[in-house]
């Protein structure tokens, strides 16, 4: 560990009370649209549905105690790249004997936070406790992408994956003084982890992903195997059906932020759709994640404001090239493969741009939000990756 160049300031979130009274105020008077023609969801956020939850968030979700779970772990906030950067920083248990815990960086996407890591945390920094190898703990470094909710403040710069990485990185390094790490994501954090793996494969140790970030280009698999084939048939489908959310916030951010800054109702619509569709869920996203785990992330958005922000990496990517080139990720990479991930490339695909894939996992069960929804497997699957390169500390 080397001597870190600025002291991060402790931080603890508490939202005003105003700020939940004129919640319950805006909820109390949503206006529902009419539930359309087919079957639910097939053209957006269920009404039914939408009406449950808003009840069930303006007369029994408690915001108090999803605070008081994110208040439970150590964060902090660090001037860096022009921003306050949140981030959670949790000591690893270190068992008498045993090696210091691997520093590990995790990160976050759309439409998450850190909220999604708390269940997964644990696991990783006391394993013990969950009847694991003391000698695998980690010590967590989660930080609340810039733009994104608790790393939000109207008027900051806006970033791209790049800047985003480059930001991480310099936390870990100079910040933190982790001169070596590893570094897992998901959705955009996966991005930002394999940009990381690229550019600065001296300093990570090795990258860990929940989603591959391939190219969506189908002239790159010119003769496709049936593997290939089934993965062009996805990608068309999802090109197709899946993907007007990142037409608007990659072109008119603005006008999308400015509608659903200002509706709490029409913010939850927005993103619990994203929950019915990226989970491994039977048609409610209620099979996947209870209805106040979905709550707490929307209304972490809501009280940040933090919504049209948190479109800019889309604008950015929309029109920038693309941000992990063929060959260009030399860490070594682990993959979990979760069956209802948006888009599932298979391993020939993904070793174009990986050029170190050593760990590749099929699991069984889950979607998008993998450490939402299948923490324990997650956990167990970042040990085993990392496992064999610790001792390239």
């Amino acid at each position: 560990m080397t001597t870190p160049t600025r002291a991060p300031v402790p931080f603890r979130l508490h939202v005003p009370d105003d700020d939940l009274v004129d919640l319950h105020e805006r909820l109390a008077r949503t206006r529902f649209p009419e539930t359309p023609p087919g079957e639910p969801w097939a053209t957006g956020t269920d009404t039914a549905f939408l009406r449950e939850a808003i009840a069930h968030w303006k007369d029994r979700f408690d915001w108090r105690a999803q605070e008081a779970r994110l208040n439970a772990f150590p964060q902090f906030t660090v001037p860096i790249s022009g921003i306050d950067l949140h981030f959670l920083h949790v000591p690893g248990v270190r068992a008498p004997g045993a090696p210091e815990p691997m520093p590990l960086l995790l990160s976050h996407g759309w439409p998450g936070s850190v909220l999604e890591f708390l269940d997964l945390i644990p696991r990783l920094t006391d394993p013990a406790r969950f009847g694991g190898d003391p000698a695998d703990a980690f010590t967590v470094v989660a930080p609340s992408l810039p733009g994104y909710t608790l790393s939000y403040r109207p008027g900051q710069p806006r970033f791209a994956l790049p800047d985003i990485a480059r930001t991480f990185h310099e936390l870990m390094t100079e910040v933190l003084g982790y001169p070596r790490y590893g570094a897992q994501g998901g959705d955009w954090g996966s991005f930002v982890t394999a940009v990381l793996g690229a550019e600065h494969a001296d300093a990570v140790l090795g990258i860990h992903l929940n989603m591959m970030p391939v190219r969506r280009d189908a002239q790159t698999v010119a003769t496709p195997t049936p593997e290939e084939k089934r993965w062009l048939d996805e990608l068309a489908l999802f090109l197709k059906e899946e993907t007007g959310y990142q037409w608007i916030q990659g072109t008119r951010p603005h006008t999308l932020g400015a509608a659903l800054n200002d509706s709490p109702a029409g913010l939850a619509a927005w993103l619990f759709e994203k929950f019915q569709r990226w989970t491994d869920n039977r048609g409610d996203p209620r099979d996947a994640l209870s209805m106040d785990t979905m709550l707490a992330d929307i209304a972490l958005y809501w009280f940040t404001g933090a919504i049209g922000s948190s479109f800019w990496p889309y604008y950015a990517r929309m029109h920038g090239p693309w941000p992990i080139r063929d060959g260009g990720v030399g860490a070594p990479c682990g993959y979990a493969a979760f069956p209802r991930e948006i888009l599932r490339p298979p391993r020939s695909v993904c070793e174009r741009a990986f050029t170190d894939i050593r760990r590749w996992t099929e699991m069984p069960r889950g979607g998008h939000f993998a450490a939402l929804e299948q923490p324990e497997a997650l956990a167990h699957e970042i040990v085993e990756f990392f496992r064999p390169l610790r001792g390239a500390r």
